[in-house]
């Protein structure tokens, strides 16, 4: 209980006059009850940290084994001189030729299958979001009053969604569909696929142009839309309108959240590995009309306050020409999955209200079990990208309280709430908190609430210009789902932050309860150019927060 109530904050209220009643006159105040993401290295499972070491030990044994053989091999023909070295090699071959062509075919023969066993590397040539038109801008007082003007709503209804609005960090310049002005239905299929149509139309119009391929070039094609998903796919709408070849591999992904762009980058990855020579295009949208909740459940009309239009799509390659126009070389994927947990599971799940009214229901626990999901998640990506001073100093501090923890369950007579409260006022069991800005230079998080960002930042102890990119994207473009870490890297590129050699950590989470990261090198210094979405407005950002 003693944990719960640390993850509880209290906020008062001021309500105004009471104007009637036994306390007329009088000022009335409410409290106000908020959940904290918990603290992300608390309770860090030693099973994850394995899991990444073992990621690395697989991926690394080349890495290892390598420069092993070359220091005996160079440490045994150190040793010979010149002469000694020709004399042998003659005698060799003159008196064991077969053994010395065996041993040459097997040398050849290994270095064979290790390049063609070694991972392709996946290239990112160039990517692209889409920027809406001017006349679906809103302010947030707009917003509200088309609320008001589309009849769906009662007065409790846009006061609620006024508050939550006021408090999410997103600006005046965010853009909706026309669709949800309307008095009538919006979330139908004609107004979902003219939307879909809009955005991703729009954001592969411009990647084609900026990369100067034609459409029949690309040989894989990822889709995911988590809400939106009509018959035939949005992935065979693209085959469609561009007249794609027939061979090309297309997938949709569904109903994975704002995650799904880093899962549809792992499939794109994989089915460049399995098949050379090739260009994968990667969509990321959602679809905010379909979306739309026009009831009264509180918890349903969250979403619509945040999520607003946008698309990305990326342009990848696993050929290695591609290298000198490539803007980055993947290096990491790491994904986590918590719907094992029922908690985990129905945190964020669609289903209609008591009026049969379709939405999406987001939980009172979302920022707990969001709070774990991460945690695993960067646990696991810690060993792979950190320095190995920060994994001795975080991997010794983590033995430490395991057996420190064992211990303390070992003694007699001491309750539990006497242990919590002792190792809370111990300040050796402080758990070491990994610096991740020695991993990275450059942070793309999840823009989804100004509440998140923070809670983000403080427990992975980053600074404001580390978080830049994501609430500057959440106050200009809002919620954009799983295309938002892509509207963040466009703004580092924008303000010329990202040079060759450079580290990008994108992270995004979503329902299921789903948390991904994707690491990305940066080859060349990167400059912006008029097709960013941001570069008519670069002059007013950042702007305080």
């Amino acid at each position: 209980m003693a944990g719960e109530q640390d993850l509880l904050s209290t906020e008062i209220v001021k309500r105004g006059i009471e104007r009637s009643g036994p306390d007329a006159g009088s000022p009335t105040f409410s409290v106000r009850v908020r959940r904290r993401l918990p603290d992300l290295v608390q309770s860090v499972n030693l099973k994850y940290v394995k899991l990444g070491y073992h990621y690395l030990i697989n991926h690394g044994i080349y890495l290892a084994t390598v420069p092993v053989l070359v220091l005996v091999f160079t440490a045994q023909v150190g040793s010979l001189s010149r002469e000694e070295l020709w004399n042998r090699f003659c005698d060799a071959a003159r008196y064991d030729l077969a053994t010395l062509l065996a041993s040459f075919g097997i040398f050849v023969f290994t270095l064979t299958v290790y390049f063609m066993s070694r991972p392709r590397p996946i290239y990112l040539i160039d990517f692209a979001c889409y920027k809406p038109s001017d006349d679906l801008k809103v302010t947030k007082e707009q917003f509200i009053e088309m609320a008001r003007q589309s009849e769906k709503f009662d007065e409790e209804s846009l006061k609620f969604q006024k508050r939550i609005l006021d408090a999410s960090g997103i600006g005046d310049e965010t853009y909706v569909p026309k669709s949800i002005m309307s008095k009538e239905n919006c979330s139908t299929m004609k107004e979902g696929r003219e939307e879909a149509a809009m955005v991703i139309f729009g954001a592969l119009d411009e990647l084609f142009e900026k990369t100067r391929i034609r459409a029949k070039d690309v040989g894989i094609l990822v889709v995911n839309c988590s809400i939106f998903n009509p018959t035939p796919s949005l992935s065979a709408m693209i085959i469609n309108h561009y007249k794609m070849r027939g061979n090309i591999l297309s997938f949709n992904l569904g109903g994975m959240g704002c995650s799904a762009g880093i899962i549809s980058l792992d499939l794109a990855r994989d089915m460049l590995q399995a098949n050379p020579n090739n260009f994968a295009v990667v969509v990321s949208t959602e679809m905010v009309g379909y979306n739309w909740y026009p009831g009264r459940d509180a918890s349903m009309l969250i979403p619509n306050c945040f999520f607003r239009m946008g698309c990305s799509a990326v342009l990848l390659s696993n050929r290695r020409r591609d290298f000198p126009r490539a803007k980055y070389r993947l290096e990491h994927i790491v994904r986590t999955h918590k719907g094992a947990d029922d908690r985990s599971f129905r945190c964020v799940y669609q289903e209609e209200d008591e009026r049969r009214l379709k939405g999406i229901k987001v939980s009172r626990d979302l920022m707990e079990i969001g709070g774990d999901a991460l945690k695993t998640n960067i646990t696991t990506l810690g060993p792979l990208v950190l320095p190995v001073s920060e994994q001795l100093l975080f991997f010794m501090t983590l033995i430490k309280r395991h057996l420190l923890g064992g211990a303390a369950k070992g003694k007699e007579g001491s309750s539990s709430s006497s242990r919590s409260s002792s190792h809370a006022s111990n300040p050796n069991s402080k758990p070491y908190i990994p610096d991740y800005k020695l991993a990275f230079e450059h942070f793309c998080m999840h823009a989804a609430s100004k509440t998140v960002l923070d809670e983000i930042q403080r427990n992975l102890e980053l600074s404001d210009k580390n978080m830049e990119a994501s609430r500057m994207t959440l106050h200009r473009f809002g919620n954009t789902s799983s295309s938002s870490i892509w509207y963040e890297l466009a703004y580092l590129e924008a303000k010329e932050r990202i040079n060759r050699g450079d580290r990008v950590w994108q992270l995004a989470f979503g329902s299921g309860f789903k948390c991904n990261s994707a690491v990305w090198r940066s080859i060349r210094r990167i400059k912006k150019t008029a097709s960013n979405p941001w570069f008519h407005c670069l002059d007013r950002y950042p702007v305080p927060f």
